[in-house]
Parts: C-alpha cells; sequence; structure tokens
C-alpha cells in the first residue's frame, strides 16, 4: 500500500457517529481528495453502527483503507477487560446490530498499514494491538523508533495533536488549529492524529478530520459542525449511557 503522494482525507475515531461522519464526508469531497483513511475505532458510543460500516464499507470497496481499533476489535471478539464498563455496555450494544458482511468488515481490518513515507495505526506503532495511548513527546518519540516511516497517522486519543523530530533530533509537540496548511518537511518526522469525527474530547464540540497533500506534503484540520442532539436523541432512544450523548456538546 503506497498512498505517497496522494491526497488523504484523514478520519479517526468515527464511533458509529452518523451525523458527524456525513457532515465530514461532505465537507472533504467538497475540498476534494483522492482517497479515504480511517483510523480506526468505527464503532462504539453512539447509536449507527449499521450505517457508519455500510458507509465505510462502500468507500473501502471504492478505494478507501482503513485500520482496526480497539473498539472495532471489541465488537467482533467481545469487550476488552480494561475496557470503561460504560463503554462495554455499548460495545455489547454494538455487536447485537452488526450483521455478518459488518462482522467481516471489522474482523478482516489489519492493526496498521504502511508503504512508501506513510504508517497508519490506530493507537501507536509500538504495539499496535495492545492499544496503548500516545499522548506526549516521549511516547511519540517510542512510536517513531518502532518505524522507518516518515509520517505516523494515528487516532486513539480524540484530540488533534502533531509531534515532530526535527534536526537536533529532540521530538516537538503542538496543538493544530483548523484552517491553516502545516507543512511536514522532509527533512523531519512526524506523528499526527487528525481528531475525532465522532466523539471531540478537546472542548471543541464540532468534529475533527484533516486532509493531507502528499504532493505537497501540506496537512490541513478541519472543524465541522453537525447535529450533535441528533446523535444524543439516537443515543437515548437506545438505551445507551446518558453520557455518551451528554458530552457531545461540550466535546469531552
Amino acid at each position: 500500500m503506497d498512498l505517497t503522494g496522494l491526497r488523504l482525507a484523514l478520519f479517526a475515531d468515527v464511533h458509529a457517529n452518523r451525523e458527524a461522519l456525513a457532515a465530514c464526508l461532505t465537507h472533504a469531497r467538497r475540498e476534494g481528495f483522492d482517497r479515504a483513511v480511517f483510523l480506526g475505532d468505527l464503532v462504539g458510543y453512539c447509536a449507527d453502527p449499521a450505517w457508519v460500516l455500510d458507509e465505510i464499507g462502500r468507500l473501502v470497496g471504492a478505494g478507501a483503507v482503513a485500520v482496526l481499533g480497539n473498539h472495532d476489535e471489541a465488537a467482533v471478539r467481545g469487550p476488552q477487560a480494561e475496557m470503561h464498563p460504560d463503554a462495554a455496555k455499548a460495545i455489547l450494544w454494538t455487536a447485537r446490530q452488526l450483521d455478518g458482511a459488518h462482522r467481516a468488515l471489522l474482523a478482516g481490518l489489519p492493526p496498521l498499514l504502511e508503504g512508501g513515507e506513510l504508517l497508519l495505526v490506530h493507537a501507536n506503532a509500538w504495539s499496535p494491538r495492545r492499544w496503548g495511548y500516545l499522548l506526549s513527546a516521549a511516547e511519540a518519540e517510542r512510536s517513531l523508533a518502532a518505524t522507518a516511516r516518515r509520517v505516523t497517522f494515528f487516532g486513539h486519543v480524540h484530540e488533534p495533536a502533531i509531534y515532530h523530530r526535527g534536526d537536533a533530533g529532540a521530538v516537538g509537540a503542538f496543538t493544530p488549529g483548523p484552517g491553516v496548511a502545516i507543512p511536514l518537511v522532509p527533512r523531519q518526522r512526524w506523528v499526527v492524529n487528525p481528531g475525532s469525527v465522532g466523539q471531540a474530547r478537546d472542548g471543541v464540540p464540532a468534529a475533527s478530520y484533516a486532509l493531507y497533500d502528499g504532493k505537497r506534503r501540506l496537512l490541513e484540520y478541519h472543524r465541522v459542525p453537525f447535529d450533535a442532539d441528533a446523535t444524543a436523541r439516537k443515543i437515548r432512544a437506545a438505551g445507551l449511557p446518558e453520557r455518551f450523548g451528554a458530552r457531545l456538546a461540550a466535546g469531552a
């Protein structure tokens, strides 16, 4: 898999949020992209897993790529022991909503994809199936040490973040803002989280995704409003934990 030189739409942590995914796809199509990339956790928390997997399945059939997230794995194999009880409850509900095609899609997702200068993974490069969080420059350094690829795109944290190792060897970090083209200069190495489509946790309620122009090596973040009230109503109607809907309005 070599996506080098393509314009990529980067989506992470959709979490069965139909309204957020639909809004982000509409926005990304207006901006233009060559290939959609889904960085794991397609399901969990929200109440539209079947619609989300149908939509992403169609995109994958047309050339999009996707990697496995911990909620995706749990929807097929059962909740992990370390999962929060509310998250596990949502996963058990999710599993009952899936048909054979949905389960096959999730079961077939690879833990990571790499090619050219890119690595795609849900959690980190050092142990993709252990689901450790990448939350600091030290953890970004650990992830960089585990791959020779120049740019790693990851999810799992639900917050936009960029880490980079420059000429001096130290890893720096910054929080990107929307609408600003960020050059991922070739002489540096990068670890990039596009934020969460379905459940932002950085205090901004809008969905987050990013576009990466591989030819010009430019990254741009976008925040996209969506009907969070509709998503929350569906969560309540499904009997899922109330807090999953309440937190959407706060981006927390």
